[in-house]
C-alpha cells in the first residue's frame, strides 16, 4: 500500500452520490435506519405496533422525513431483520416490503441518499429500479455473485459489511481486515470500482460481545484498507450487555461509540436516533477533524 506524506493510509477518493459529493475524511455522514419489518431487535420496526396502523410506507415517508429534518445524510432502508433468532424472509417478501417503500421516499426526498439493506440480488435490483442509490450487504464478504454482478453493472456503491457464520476467531482484527481486504478483492474482480467500496467491520455480526468490544478498540486499524468506513452500533446487543439496558435506553451508548468512532477514522454511522447522533458528530468532528464553526473570540467558558 502507498501510504500518504504522513505515513497514514492515504484518504479515500471522494465519491458522487445523486449529486451530491461525498468527501471522506472532511466529516462525518450519518445514515438513519428505516427497518421494514415486523421483528426489529430496536423495537422500531415499521410493521410493528404502533406503526402496522398507519402503514409501513406512510410510517416510513414520516420517519424519513423527520430524520431528514435532524440532519440524515442518507437512510438505509431494509425488509429483513438480522437480530439472533431472526426468521429469514424469502426474497418475493422481502421486494414486497422494501420497493414501495424506497419508491415512496424517493418521491418525498428527491435529493436524499437512499441505501438498500440486503443479501438479494432481486430484492437489491427492485430497489435500485425504485430509487435507491447504494446496496449494503451483511453478508458483504460472501456476497453472492449475481448481487456483486448488478453492482458493477449499476456502477453504483456498495457497502461490505464482514459477518461469519461463526464466532471463531485467532486474531481478530487481523482476520476481520483479510476478510474484509478478500472481499474488496472478489468486487474489484467483479467490475466494481474500488472508490465504490465502503468498509464495515460488522459490529454484532458473527462476533461475540467481547470481540465487539475488542474490535471497537482497534478501529484505527481498518484504516489500513484504504476504504470509507461505516460503523453500525446503535442500540446493539453489546452496549446492552455493558449497561444492562434494553434497546430503547442505549442512546448514550451508542453516542459514545459514534464520538469514539470518529475519533478512530470513521466516515458514517449508521443511527435510529439521528439527531443526537449529528450533534455528537458535530462535535466530534470539530475536535477531530477540526470543523468548528467559526467561534467567537471572547473566552468560553
Amino acid at each position: 500500500m502507498t501510504l500518504a506524506t504522513n505515513g497514514q493510509p492515504p484518504r479515500p477518493a471522494p465519491i458522487e452520490i445523486r449529486g451530491r459529493r461525498f468527501d471522506w475524511g472532511t466529516r462525518t455522514y450519518v445514515m438513519g435506519i428505516l427497518n421494514v419489518t415486523p421483528d426489529s431487535f430496536s423495537g422500531d420496526g415499521l410493521m410493528s405496533a404502533p406503526n402496522a396502523d398507519a402503514g409501513p410506507v406512510a410510517s416510513a415517508v414520516a420517519q424519513a422525513r423527520a430524520m431528514a429534518d435532524e440532519g440524515a445524510d442518507m437512510l438505509d432502508i431494509g425488509g429483513e431483520s438480522t437480530r439472533p433468532g431472526h426468521v429469514d424472509v424469502p426474497g418475493e417478501e422481502e421486494r414486497r416490503r422494501v420497493e414501495p417503500v424506497v419508491a415512496a421516499v424517493r418521491a418525498a426526498l428527491p435529493g436524499m441518499v437512499i441505501s438498500i439493506d440486503t443479501t438479494k440480488a432481486a430484492v437489491a435490483e427492485a430497489a435500485l429500479d425504485a430509487g435507491a442509490d447504494v446496496v449494503n450487504d451483511v453478508w458483504g464478504v460472501e456476497a453472492e455473485p449475481a448481487l456483486l454482478e448488478l453492482v458493477a453493472a449499476r456502477a453504483v456503491p456498495l457497502v461490505v459489511m464482514h459477518n461469519r457464520a461463526r464466532p471463531v476467531y485467532a486474531n481478530l482484527v487481523p482476520e476481520v481486515i483479510a476478510d474484509l481486504r478478500r472481499a474488496i478483492d472478489r468486487a474489484v474482480a467483479a467490475g466494481i470500482s474500488p472508490d465504490a467500496l465502503i468498509v464495515d467491520p460488522g459490529i454484532g455480526f458473527g462476533k461475540t460481545a467481547e470481540h465487539n468490544l475488542a474490535l471497537l478498540h482497534d478501529l484505527p486499524a481498518l484504516r489500513e484498507l484504504a476504504r470509507p468506513i461505516l460503523l453500525g452500533t446503535s442500540r446493539k446487543s453489546t452496549l446492552g450487555r455493558v449497561l444492562d439496558l434494553p434497546p430503547d435506553q442505549r442512546l448514550e451508548a451508542t453516542l459514545a461509540t459514534t464520538a469514539l468512532g470518529i475519533a478512530a477514522g470513521v466516515d458514517i454511522v449508521r443511527v435510529h436516533d439521528v439527531r443526537a447522533n449529528v450533534r455528537a458528530a458535530r462535535m466530534a468532528d470539530a475536535i477531530v477533524r477540526d470543523l468548528a464553526p467559526r467561534l467567537s473570540e471572547a473566552p468560553a467558558r
